[in-house]
């Protein structure tokens, strides 16, 4: 008796991929899937290529997954796909101390993040 599949979350027109550690803040994370939601996705792969931002090279490689996933798994055009949703949660956070004056330490915390992104094909109507 194997296990029953579990069903598929996601519409049959829908692909996705999640990186789920990524060195740097949720908040700072939500600023370069601002600028990608909604956007077709080789526009979005130009916004991340020429942003300013370091975290948009690891954004852009989850990008180029969900669409990889869209094409070989889903069977999907690459030509009519929009980026569908953008979205970051918080993951673990590391602790660490630095020592301070008068022997006392401060608490260092760096977090780590994770992002999603669902790309949508688009009908050809559209």
């Amino acid at each position: 008796m194997s296990k029953q599949a579990t069903e598929r979350r996601l519409k049959p027109v829908e692909a996705m991929a999640k990186v789920r550690t990524i060195r740097t803040s949720p908040r700072k994370l939500n600023l370069v899937a601002q600028s990608i939601r909604g956007l077709k996705v080789q526009r979005a792969l130009n916004e991340l290529e020429f942003s300013a931002k370091r975290i948009a090279q690891d954004v852009r490689k989850a990008l180029y997954s969900a669409i990889s996933n869209a094409e070989n798994n889903h069977n999907l055009d690459i030509d009519n796909l929009v980026v569908a949703e953008a979205y970051v949660g918080k993951n673990l956070v590391m602790k660490r101390f630095s020592a301070r004056a008068r022997g006392r330490s401060s608490r260092i915390e760096k977090p780590f993040s994770e992002i999603t992104i669902v790309v949508r094909e688009l009908g050809e109507a559209a």
